[in-house]
């Protein structure tokens, strides 16, 4: 019989331990994991893994960031499995396999600035481009950060977004919320209409987003009226990943696969495929 481990089979999974669970939100938690050897693979930002927990089952998220130590997974609570990823505590482990998916280009993005948006979990797969410009900080202009959420409790992230990256030279955050509530005085409304009333520039300018369905389209529409081409646009289709290696045929888009060419597209690229994204 064949020796299945996971140096021979990708399928199997790596066994790694929950070392710490910070909550986010009333309903995203995100997760620190490793192995007695370290990180059990190395990912570039915007690539993602399969998450398992015997015997619900397994599910497809985009690595947060990679440290030195660890990877982080920020996991919003919509379903079986995520609520059983819920109930577990440090100490606990979790099987992981991967890592799936292109990534952002961080090398073609290199010399120009950076306009990130997102809205909701969608800054998780943002967090690792945004922390990766910030670890070579030398090789990219000026860094914008617009982030939005339906209300406070639900902005993921919030030491980094309001203490950590405004302090990152040449940065700017911007953040809103959805509708007013009691004790916050930062901006309500919604993300793309934040976006237009923040006007950034397109010249030398990659913008890069995630977020819910809707938020993007109409982000993408204000980008278009600001002058953003479709070849300055990115985004990430993770959401229709399910197997990760082009097996299932659940994720693909005419003849592309989103596990295999993507999850991460220029508006170019997506424009060229049949409307189903």
């Amino acid at each position: 019989m064949p020796d299945l481990d996971r140096h021979t089979n990708p399928l199997v999974p790596t066994m790694v331990k929950v070392v710490k669970i910070i909550e986010e939100t009333p309903d995203v938690k995100t997760f620190y994991v490793t192995t007695d050897e370290g990180i059990p693979f190395k990912v570039m930002p915007g690539q993602l893994a399969m998450v398992s927990q015997l015997p619900v089952g397994e599910g497809m998220f985009s690595v947060s960031w990679q440290a030195e130590d660890h990877l982080q997974f920020a996991i919003k609570r919509v379903g079986l499995l995520t609520e059983a990823l819920h109930e577990i505590e440090p100490g606990q482990t979790l099987g992981i396999r991967g890592p799936y998916g292109n990534g952002f280009p961080v090398d073609e993005c290199k010399g120009k600035d950076m306009l990130f948006i997102g809205g909701g979990i969608g800054l998780a797969p943002l967090r690792s481009f945004i922390k990766y410009c910030f670890a070579h900080r030398e090789d990219y202009g000026k860094i914008t950060i617009l982030y939005g959420a339906r209300s406070y409790a639900d902005l993921c992230f919030k030491k980094e977004l309001f203490e950590e990256w405004p302090q990152v030279p040449n940065c700017e955050v911007f953040v809103t919320i959805d509708n007013p509530e009691e004790g916050w005085d930062g901006h309500v409304g919604f993300v793309p209409a934040y976006l237009e009333e923040i006007n950034p520039s397109p010249q030398g300018t990659i913008a890069v987003t995630c977020g819910p369905p809707i938020m993007i389209k109409f982000v993408l529409q204000a980008l278009e009226k600001m002058g953003f081409t479709d070849d300055q646009v990115i985004t990430t289709l993770e959401m229709r990943m399910k197997c990760g290696i082009g097996k299932c045929g659940r994720c693909n888009i005419g003849s592309e696969f989103i596990c295999l060419d993507g999850p991460v597209f220029t508006l170019a690229q997506l424009k060229k495929l049949p409307p189903e994204w």
